[in-house]
Formats: C-alpha cells, structure tokens, sequence
C-alpha cells in the first residue's frame, strides 16, 4: 500500500505565511535532523520520494467556477493549513504508516496527514479498462 505523509507546518497553520518571506529557507538543525529521519525511511525501503515545497507566497492557485479558471498568485491568506513537502513510502498498512509520522522529528505545532493512494484495484473494472501503462512506464523513469 502507498501512502503520502503530508507536512504542514506549525508556522504556515499560525498566519504568519506572508512574513516568511522570499528568502525563507529551513533551520539548518532542523533539517539535519529531518535528514536523518529520511534516511531511516530509505533503509527501512519504504521511501518512495520526499520533497519539500516552496512558501505558498512562491505559488499560485487555479479555481474552477463555471468552467472558468481563475489564477491567484500565493500568499493565500484564509488559508491555515498548508502542504510544506511530502514523503510518498510504501507499507503494508495505515497503521505502519501512522507508526512512521509518529516518529518524523516534527517541530510543535506541526501536523502530518497521511493518505492512501488509489490503486488500479481499487477502480471498477471498465475504470481499469482506461488504464494507460505506457504514461506510468514514461513517469517512472
């Protein structure tokens, strides 16, 4: 089963998202410790891939209303929780999966939500049918 183990920070939950600024980059200690903790990920071989993001102040939004997009550039101020980076790993169950967010050297205030991925299984059969292994065999390389 793959699971992804979304990070939202404690600061980007606290409003203060517009105050991080352009040239925000993470505490070097933090990320050391982070580091170790991914490492541990990749010998246990349930890392996938991990990645961190960009302050939302870098981003933009694309809305859908009435078959309209409308683009908004970051910060996006009523906006308390947001994605800071991810691991995407493989285990047997959720609860391996809860086991591994338990252990993340998270910072106070931080949250980790961790969702399963769909599957072709999981999709009804005439889903399955639209299946396309050459788009997965491309992106896996």
């Amino acid at each position: 089963m793959r699971f992804m183990m979304l990070m939202i920070p404690g600061v980007y939950q606290s409003g203060q998202t517009a105050s991080l600024g352009e040239s925000f980059a993470p505490d070097p200690e933090m990320m050391a410790t982070m580091m170790k903790y991914n490492g541990e990920l990749n010998r246990a071989g349930v890392l996938i891939s991990l990645d961190g993001l960009h302050p939302q102040s870098k981003g933009a939004r694309v809305a859908f209303r009435d078959g309209t997009p409308t683009v908004t550039d970051g910060p996006f101020v009523e906006t308390k929780e947001v994605v800071g980076g991810y691991w995407l790993i493989q285990v047997a169950s959720k609860e391996e999966a809860v086991d591994w967010a338990k252990r993340c050297p998270a910072q106070e205030g931080d949250v980790i939500e961790i969702r399963q991925l769909f599957e072709l299984s999981d999709f009804p059969p005439e889903a399955q049918k639209l299946y396309d292994p050459d788009l997965h065999a491309q992106l896996a390389q």
